[in-house]
C-alpha cells in the first residue's frame, strides 16, 4: 500500500523515449481509469511506434488523475499525457516542489490545409527514423520550382510522389497547375490512410535509394542443412542457419561489414544481424547482436522469442536497430528469387528463395541428380562494397551452409 496522495501534488505523464529513431507515437489505450491506485513502473497507457506497442510507466505510485492523451492522436517525446497525484514524500523526492508544470502538449497537425500522412485512428504521423546516414527528405525528381518544393512540404509530398505526374513546364518542369490537377484526380478515387508502419516503411525506403544498390545471385544446396535439422530437437529454421553462416563469414572477411559516413567506412562494434518478421502492414526487423558469437543452437530461443514479440509488436528497443545487416525469407511466399532493399543504415540484406528440387550433375555417378537448391541473393551498397567482394561473401556463406555442424 502506499501513503495516501495529498491533493496538489501531481505527477506528469511524460511520453518517454521509446527508442534511438522514435520521435512521437500514437496512444493505443490508457490501462487504467480516472481514480484508480496504480503501482510504480507499471504501463499506465499504451502507445504504438512504427515498430513496436510499448507502454508509458511513471516512477512511483499513486492515483490516477487525468489523462489528457486523446486515443489515436499521436504525441511527441516528452509530452505531457495525464498526470498521477502521488504522495509528498514520492513528491519531496522526484522534486516536483521545484519544477514548473508542464502544460499538455497538443497533437501534431498537418499544416497549410493540406492532407497529412495518417495511420488507422485518424492521427497525424510523420516518419520517425532520423540521424541515419542517408537524409530523410532527399529529393528524387528534377525541375522542381522553389514554389513546388514549398507546396509540397505544406501537403507533406515527396518527390516520389510526382513520379507518375506528366510535367507541362519547360523542360518537363511539373507546374502548380499539374500538381494541383493530380491531386484533384486523386479526390476522385478510393482513399485509404496509411498506418505508421507503412509511412515509416516508406520513408525508410525512400532514403535506402538513394544508394547505388546491387544484387548478386547464387545458388545454394540445401540437401546437407535440412537433414542436419531434421536432426535437431529444437528445429532451427534455414533463415537462422543463414544468419549465423552470414555472421561467420562478416567476422572472417570485416572489410565488408562496414558503412560508407562521408570519406570514412565505418565497422560495427559487433556483429548484429536482423531478420525480417512479417507484421500487421509492414515488416519489423528484430536484432540478434553478437551472432558471431554463439552457435547456432544457443540462438534458437532468442530467435523464436524475437519473432514472436515481434509478431504482437511488442518488440523492445534493444532488439531492433544497429544491424550491419538482414536475413529475409521471401521463399515462405513461394518466390524462388528477388531484390530486397536494404535498410537506409545497412550494408547488406540477404535473401533466402523457395528451395525447389532441381537437376544436378553428380561427377562421381556420372550422372544428374535431384537435390534441394534455392537461390540466396546478397543485395548491397556498391558504395562500400563491389562485386567481387559480394560475391566471395556469399561463396563464403554457401559453404559454411554445406557443413551446418560447425553453425
Amino acid at each position: 500500500m502506499f501513503p495516501s496522495p495529498q491533493s496538489g501534488n501531481l505527477l506528469p505523464i511524460i511520453m518517454p523515449q521509446l527508442g534511438e529513431s522514435i520521435a512521437e507515437a500514437t496512444i493505443v489505450r490508457s490501462v487504467f481509469s480516472i481514480g484508480d491506485r496504480v503501482d510504480a513502473d507499471t504501463d499506465l497507457i499504451e502507445v504504438e511506434t512504427n515498430k513496436a506497442v510499448m507502454g508509458v510507466t511513471v516512477p512511483c505510485g499513486g492515483i490516477l488523475k487525468e489523462v489528457t492523451a486523446v486515443v489515436g492522436e499521436s504525441y511527441p517525446v516528452g509530452a505531457t499525457l495525464g498526470y498521477l497525484e502521488i504522495s509528498d514524500e514520492d513528491a519531496e523526492k522526484l522534486g516536483l516542489h521545484d519544477a514548473p508544470k508542464p502544460q499538455p502538449e497538443k497533437p501534431k497537425r498537418a499544416k497549410g490545409g493540406g492532407k497529412s500522412e495518417q495511420n488507422p485512428q485518424g492521427s497525424s504521423v510523420e516518419p520517425t527514423v532520423r540521424g541515419l546516414p542517408v537524409p530523410a527528405h532527399v529529393g528524387g525528381a528534377s525541375f522542381l520550382s522553389p514554389r513546388m518544393k514549398a507546396r509540397m512540404a505544406e501537403l507533406g509530398l515527396h518527390a516520389a510522389d510526382l513520379a507518375g505526374v506528366a510535367g507541362s513546364g519547360a523542360g518537363g518542369r511539373v507546374t502548380i497547375d499539374d500538381l494541383e490537377r493530380f491531386l484533384q484526380d486523386l479526390e476522385r478515387n478510393t482513399i485509404s490512410p496509411a498506418s505508421s508502419m507503412r509511412v515509416a516503411v516508406a520513408d525508410a525506403m525512400r532514403r535506402s535509394w538513394t544508394r547505388p544498390l546491387a544484387t548478386v545471385v547464387l545458388p545454394v544446396n540445401l540437401d546437407i542443412l535440412l537433414a542436419h535439422r531434421k536432426k535437431q530437437a529444437s528445429k532451427p529454421g534455414p533463415a537462422l542457419y543463414a544468419l549465423r553462416a552470414l555472421a561467420i563469414a562478416l567476422s572472417e572477411m570485416p572489410a565488408t561489414a562496414g558503412r560508407l559516413i562521408g570519406d570514412r567506412v565505418i565497422h560495427p562494434r559487433s556483429v548484429d544481424i536482423g531478420f525480417a518478421v512479417e507484421a500487421e502492414d509492414g515488416v519489423l526487423v528484430p536484432v540478434i547482436r553478437h551472432a558471431d558469437q554463439f552457435p547456432l543452437i544457443d540462438l534458437v530461443e532468442r530467435y523464436n522469442r524475437l519473432v514472436e514479440l515481434a509478431r504482437a509488436r511488442r518488440l523492445p528497443g534493444s532488439d531492433t536497430g544497429g544491424s550491419i545487416a538482414t536475413i529475409t525469407n521471401y521463399g515462405v511466399f513461394g518466390l524462388t528469387m528477388a531484390t530486397p532493399i536494404p535498410l537506409p543504415e545497412q550494408t547488406l540484406l540477404l535473401g533466402m528463395g523457395a528451395g525447389r528440387i532441381t537437376p544436378s550433375w553428380n561427377p562421381e555417378k556420372k550422372a544428374f541428380v535431384p537435390v534441394t537448391e534455392a537461390q540466396f541473393t546478397l543485395s548491397f551498397d556498391h558504395r562500400v562494397l563491389d562485386g567481387g567482394a559480394a560475391g566471395r561473401l556469399l561463396q563464403r556463406l554457401a559453404s559454411l551452409l554445406s557443413t551446418p555442424d560447425q553453425l
